[in-house]
This record gives structure tokens, sequence and C-alpha cells, in this order.
């Protein structure tokens, strides 16, 4: 068995896909948004129980996730031409759908709390959805189409 696994078995990730320009465009769109979302970055933390300092960041996880928003709205209007991208990129849309919702509750979470929420993220198939998102960007080489850190105070 270990023979066949590192002799003969398959090195192609069950993510990638073969339109290689429609993954360069992605990742053009996605880098764009990763230079909006510097310019939304909070250089220093905040008091975790300050209420009026949590709506200020929730305002910010907003206008964040609209940037993404946007990114992901361009890039599913662009779908690739391969068989095996147009049957999993709408699957990768489809989650990229759920953290965007995920991190909308995040924003809605922060202004009602009276000290920082944790982001609670959906699990899909077992596995937290920006894992899912991240895999498939990083095996397309869409690095900057992996969801953003910036959810953290």
């Amino acid at each position: 068995m270990w023979f066949y696994a590192f002799v003969f078995a398959s090195r192609e990730s069950i993510n990638r896909i073969g339109d290689e320009q429609w993954m360069s465009r992605s990742e053009n769109v996605c880098a764009a948004a990763r230079q909006e979302l510097q310019a939304l970055a909070q250089p220093v933390g905040i008091d975790p129980t300050d209420t009026a300092a949590l709506a200020v960041k929730a305002d910010i996880v907003d206008a964040a996730t609209d940037v993404l928003e946007r990114a992901i709205d361009r890039i599913e209007a662009d779908q690739p031409i391969d068989d095996k991208g147009r049957g999993i990129v709408p699957l990768w849309i489809a989650d990229w759908r759920i953290y965007l919702g995920d991190r909308r509750d995040f924003a809605d979470a922060l202004r009602t709390a009276d000290r920082h929420p944790y982001f609670a993220e959906t699990e899909v198939e077992g596995v937290p959805v920006s894992e899912r998102v991240g895999k498939f960007a990083r095996e397309n080489d869409m690095r900057s189409c992996q969801p953003p850190t910036d959810l953290s105070v």
C-alpha cells in the first residue's frame, strides 16, 4: 500500500482546477481587495470591555466584509472555462458566502456585547469554513483569496 501511495498515486490536488487564467484573474481581484483591507487595518488593539470601541470595531469588520463581498461577487461573475472548475468553483463561492455571513454575525455580536465575543465560525462537513476556503485558494495559487486574519481585537 505504501509503495502505491509514494510511487503511483496521483499528486494532483482534488481542489486544483485547470483554468490557470481564471486563477490568475481571481488572484488579482483578491490582491486588490487585500490592499483595500490594509487601509482599514487598526494598528493598535482595543479594550475588549469598551462597548464603544467594540462598536467601532464592528463598523470596521462590516467595511472589510463589504470589500471581501465585492471581490467574491467579481470572481463569481467570471467563471472558469474547464469542467472541473465550473463544478467546484461554485462550491468555493458558497463557502465564501457562509464565511461572509459569519463575519456579519460577528459584527452584530460586537455591537451588542458587553465584552468582546469570539468569532463563531460555521463548520462544513466538520471543517471550519475558512479552512475550506483557504485550502482551495492555496491549491489554486490564489493566496490572496484566503480568508483574512483581521477579526482579532
